[in-house]
């Protein structure tokens, strides 16, 4: 067995088919399947169910694809040591971002693709809960995310900004139950139609419990997983959205309303699992402030 092998077999675990697979390793598909093949033959069992429509992993896959990334983690680290010894820092660090954050990162990023131009940098971006499943899994080096404090266990993160959300509107349209100073009440929200994130997203998180905590019950008129599509719903006046005020200062043509009491906010933060960083995500995490 060798990390090779492991590699192959984490990356059709991980794509669900040895085609994305082998585009995501740049071999062809024949050679995922028999390396696939070769090291089943050698630990004595098959690590995937194959069916016309469908790859998914057999017990033995489940047991060995975790224990396979825990060894190419600690291999890359291996490597990245030496490199650091050497003064010549490589690797590849893997961040998971939620929309509307990893814009952020252009800074840190490029103090770091200065300090290192060795070190490649994936960004994957997904919902809160894939992103806190993926760390825990290490699919993921570190993330820049909102998560609430049960969401935070087990892991370690520091803070980066906390902010209010504010209410958006179409360009010219003014909400008639606004106060003097342009704030709006969750409830005076709740009977426009409203442009809402989709379940599991950290800005829907915070909305609801904005809701839940001012007694406010609400529906949605929209549900939609892109910020830039929430925009132009909201832009062609079919629906309000509630939003950070950071992304909404993105669409500087749509009016912002604050709201009076019970703002929905978030907190972002860096999070990463618990233990000493790889060299190259150190690297990083030093320019984050």
């Amino acid at each position: 067995m060798d990390l090779r092998q492991m590699e192959v077999v984490v990356a059709v675990a991980e794509e669900g088919g040895f085609t994305a697979a082998a585009q995501r390793l740049h071999v062809v598909q024949s050679a995922v399947s028999s390396t696939v093949r070769a090291l089943e033959r050698e630990l004595g069992t098959p690590l995937f169910d194959r069916t016309t429509h469908r790859v998914s992993l057999t017990s033995a896959g489940e047991a060995f694809v975790p224990a396979a990334r825990a060894t190419l983690r600690a291999a890359e680290q291996a490597r990245s040591a030496v490199d650091a010894a050497r003064g010549q820092l490589r690797g590849r660090v893997t961040i998971g971002t939620m929309q509307g954050v990893w814009a952020d990162l252009h800074r840190p990023l490029a103090a770091l693709r200065a300090e290192h131009p060795g070190v490649v940098v994936r960004l994957r971006q997904g919902a809160v809960t894939d992103i806190r499943q993926a760390l825990r899994e290490g699919t993921v080096d570190l993330a820049v995310v909102a998560l609430d404090r049960q969401q935070q266990r087990g892991l370690a993160t520091r803070l980066l900004a906390r902010e209010e959300m504010v209410l958006v509107s179409a360009p010219g349209r003014v909400l008639g139950g606004a106060a003097p100073d342009g704030r709006v009440t969750l409830a005076e929200a709740a009977r426009l139609p409203l442009v809402d994130f989709t379940p599991g997203w950290a800005i829907r998180l915070a909305v609801d419990r904005a809701f839940r905590a001012a007694a406010v019950e609400r529906e949605s008129t929209f549900e939609v997983n892109d910020i830039v599509a929430a925009s132009e719903l909201v832009r062609a006046d079919l629906g309000v959205c509630v939003m950070p005020l950071s992304i909404a200062d993105r669409f500087p043509d749509l009016h912002k309303y604050r709201f009076d009491r019970h703002a929905p906010s978030w907190k972002v933060m860096v999070v990463q699992p618990r233990g000493e960083a790889p060299p190259a995500v150190a690297a990083l995490l030093r320019h984050m402030a």
